[in-house]
């Protein structure tokens, strides 16, 4: 049961962890005072969640959380989320809350399963194991937004294509305003882009440490890097005005199909991943 527990507070802060740097990603680029406070409640959720984390180790392994090389890290992760708390609060420095929650989740993700230090071998595996079921939960969400996204601006589209051609009837007004469906469609990516990163990340860290014939070189790895790129060039692009309005849009219809690619065929030509099994 005390592995249970700690199983399941170590997943739910690494979900809540990337789903609150997410959030601080979509707050840099649109200056949103609400997502903002979600994103900072999350982190206090996290660190919470962290102290019971460090506490409950520190019980079970009957050492002091600061004496061996992985309780250090980890308490160097749990000291970074508090500075950031602090920071975040006193002098609103949001970008260095971003990165600096960025470092310290692959340090959290990665630290927990190496072979340094007193670690329990019956949780270390235990969290190795699942790790696999976190990582394809937040690709399968990611997905999910991204496909959300898709329509977003396929509705634009369809919007600007009928306003250039002067078809004012039902339709139109159904479809929503162009800027309404642009900004919803931004906001997805900008959500999803970090997430995805973080997936990612977790991805390779359970391939590095799980299998034998693993290697970044994969093309489902690759794939998925591919459609990073991709989908943080657009936002880029969008940030720094280079791509507004129809051709946006286009290029987010372009993402989404490039995903496909990566999802159908790159999957079925990887050696590990076995969701085409």
């Amino acid at each position: 049961m005390e592995l249970l527990n700690n199983s399941l507070v170590y997943h739910v802060a690494i979900i809540l962890y990337a789903c609150s740097v997410s959030l601080y990603f979509i707050d840099y680029f649109q200056s949103n005072q609400r997502v903002n406070r979600i994103a900072f409640w999350l982190l206090s959720i996290v660190w919470i969640l962290h102290t019971v984390f460090i506490v409950m180790r520190a019980v079970e392994t009957e050492t002091s959380p600061v004496l061996t090389l992985v309780s250090g890290v980890y308490f160097y992760v749990w000291v970074l989320i508090g500075l950031s708390l602090v920071i975040n609060r006193l002098l609103r420095v949001d970008f260095l809350v971003f990165f600096t929650n960025v470092l310290a989740f692959i340090v959290s993700a990665f630290s927990i399963f190496t072979p340094l230090g007193k670690a329990p071998p019956v949780l270390a595996n235990r969290l190795l194991s699942e790790l696999v079921y976190v990582h394809v939960g937040m690709a399968i969400a990611c997905y999910a937004a991204f496909t959300v996204s898709f329509i977003f601006s396929v509705m634009y589209l369809l919007q600007y294509r009928l306003l250039k051609q002067k078809k004012w009837n039902a339709r139109l007004r159904r479809l929503g305003n162009l800027s309404r469906l642009d900004q919803m469609s931004h906001m997805l990516n900008l959500f999803s882009v970090p997430f995805f990163l973080l997936a990612i990340s977790l991805g390779c860290l359970w391939g590095y440490l799980k299998l034998e014939n693993f290697h970044l070189y994969d093309p489902k790895v690759v794939g998925s890097f591919i459609v990073l790129v991709i989908y943080t060039a657009g936002i880029y692009l969008r940030a720094s005005d280079r791509l507004q309005g129809k051709n946006i849009a286009s290029w987010n219809v372009g993402a989404f199909l490039v995903m496909l690619i990566n999802i159908f065929l790159f999957t079925s030509l990887s050696s590990f991943h076995f969701w085409h099994s």
